[in-house]
């Protein structure tokens, strides 16, 4: 292994490859940003704004709002968890992550249950969040070991 190069599963690794491929030409500025999670997060962040658009103007300010505010949490608080200084400011970030990507799965069920979102589509996007959610515990996980090997 490289001197500098941080241990990798080939999942992620292949992962991240897959995503700066195609979404991240540039080059990331913050540290957050070469997480594949953050850049999942973000991806699906953008796909749910562009699709809000579409959504009638009487769900404005009701469910296109909570939707759009939730989604953007997701990245939001994991950006936050992974700047923090201590272990448990770390952790609190990451497990609101977690929690906000719950509540766009919920909330793109409501868009499919109320005919605004197509039913497939729907299930591809909660998916995609379950993999965030399962990148954010994995994230977790690493963060409460790296935790207790300091003691």
């Amino acid at each position: 292994m490289a001197v500098g190069k941080s241990r990798v599963s080939a999942y992620q690794e292949i992962r991240m490859q897959e995503i700066s491929r195609s979404e991240y030409q540039e080059r990331p500025v913050a540290g957050f940003e070469k997480l594949w999670v953050w850049q999942k997060a973000h991806k699906l962040m953008q796909e749910i704004h562009t699709f809000c658009k579409t959504l009638p103007r009487e769900e404005r300010f009701r469910l296109r709002d909570q939707i759009e505010r939730c989604s953007s949490s997701v990245c939001d608080n994991i950006a936050e968890g992974y700047s923090a200084y201590y272990y448990n400011d770390k952790i609190k970030g990451f497990n609101i992550a977690r929690k906000e990507a719950g509540e766009t799965q919920n909330h793109i069920r409501k868009l499919s249950s109320k005919g605004y979102l197509n039913p497939d589509k729907a299930q591809i996007w909660v998916e995609q969040y379950e993999e965030v959610i399962r990148g954010i515990n994995g994230y977790i996980r690493y963060i409460r070991e790296k935790k207790g090997a300091k003691r």
